[in-house]
């Protein structure tokens, strides 16, 4: 409990009926980031893919990606999901700037190229590398390092939920790893 003109340093957080109540109502603000390893000429030679269980108990790919928090900023909450799904050794390397590749917005119906049945969000995506080791947590099950034309794939596409894949390949395209 905070007192009288002391911040309450969790504002950010909503309670789950708070969140539910919220989804409802309005679009949430995201990030999401397409993990990557380079080599020395900056030149992408790895994508990083999580495989998670689905609320329906099914395994799905997906990228890092989280909610923004009320008086977050973009590059705080981009580095605080990939720390929360890749583990505080992955050492992400935040871009310079933080106009993302793309900004897709998912609806909770069908029939739209990116969806998420749970609420109306907009979502910032960028494409960071990453430079330590990655040990997912959280809900991530696994992280997969593949090549850029094996993550591109549509095999990889099929398996990823929300129209993630078209993202995914939207991601390497604009960083040129798209042919």
């Amino acid at each position: 409990m905070s007192s009288v003109g002391t911040p309450d340093p969790n504002s950010g957080w909503l309670s789950d009926e708070e969140l539910a109540e919220t989804r409802r109502r309005l679009p949430l603000l995201y990030v999401e980031a397409v993990p990557v390893r380079v080599n020395g000429l900056g030149e992408i030679t790895e994508v990083g893919i999580l495989l998670r269980a689905n609320s329906a108990g099914a395994m799905t790919r997906t990228l890092v990606s989280g909610r923004v928090m009320f008086g977050e900023s973009l590059r705080d909450a981009l580095f605080r999901h990939l720390e929360k799904d890749l583990g505080p050794m992955a050492f992400p390397l935040l871009p310079a700037s933080t106009v993302p590749f793309s900004v897709a917005e998912y609806f909770p119906f069908p029939g739209t190229q990116f969806s998420d049945a749970r609420q109306h969000a907009v979502s910032l995506a960028y494409v960071v590398p990453v430079t330590g080791s990655c040990d997912p947590r959280q809900d991530a099950l696994e992280l997969t390092w593949m090549s850029p034309a094996d993550a591109a794939s549509d095999a990889i596409a099929a398996e990823m939920e929300g129209g993630r894949g078209a993202l995914l390949r939207a991601g390497l395209a604009s960083v040129g790893r798209l042919f």
